[in-house]
């Protein structure tokens, strides 16, 4: 074989190769806009679809606050409004790291106070919350908030921590806010 006949059989492998290549391209340039614009609809659906029952839910809570409201019956110490939870602010602690990486927990919560309660008697015990709680964050892993039963966990155990330090019946429950590791 000469020089000049390889180089022709490589042109026409070449111009074979080619309509190949632009088909895969084109079934893949498809296939990623097919995915694209599914995701996006998709999320538009979702997020469309939340916020109108969100809307309708607060719609519906409002109506039943204000017939409590004018009953003046249950509800009237403790209003279903901003005040009926008391916001702690961020906590930041370490982490224990098998390693000895240094590694944080960022927890944001608001406590809501049991029946009969007011949120200003739960400001002031607020101090003795804290310090339950304290020891337990502390003395988590990084494996520990792994998941999705972690923040249920977390929550179960601040209230048992809650409900130990003011007694029974003080705290309804932990709302989490943020909760972030770093």
């Amino acid at each position: 074989m000469s020089s000049p006949e390889i180089i022709e059989e490589g042109a026409e492998a070449a111009k074979a190769a080619k309509p190949k290549s632009k088909k895969k391209l084109i079934i893949i340039g498809a296939a990623a806009g097919v995915l694209l614009l599914g995701g996006g609809g998709g999320a538009a659906f979702l997020f469309s679809g939340s916020s109108a029952k969100a809307e309708e839910a607060k719609g519906a809570h409002g109506a039943k606050t204000e017939e409590k409201s004018a009953e003046g019956g249950h509800g009237e110490g403790a209003e279903a409004g901003k005040d009926a939870f008391v916001d702690v602010p961020a906590m930041m602690v370490n982490l224990r790291s098998p390693d000895g990486q240094t590694r944080f927990l960022k927890l944001h919560f608001m406590i809501v106070p049991g029946d009969g309660v007011t949120p200003d008697a739960l400001k002031e015990k607020l101090p003795l919350v804290l310090d339950s709680f304290q020891p337990f964050l502390r003395e988590l892993r990084p494996e520990d908030l792994a998941g999705s039963a972690a923040v249920f966990r977390i929550k179960e155990e601040m209230m048992v921590r809650a409900t130990a330090t003011l007694g029974d019946g003080q705290v309804k429950d932990i709302l989490i806010q943020d909760l972030v590791q770093q």
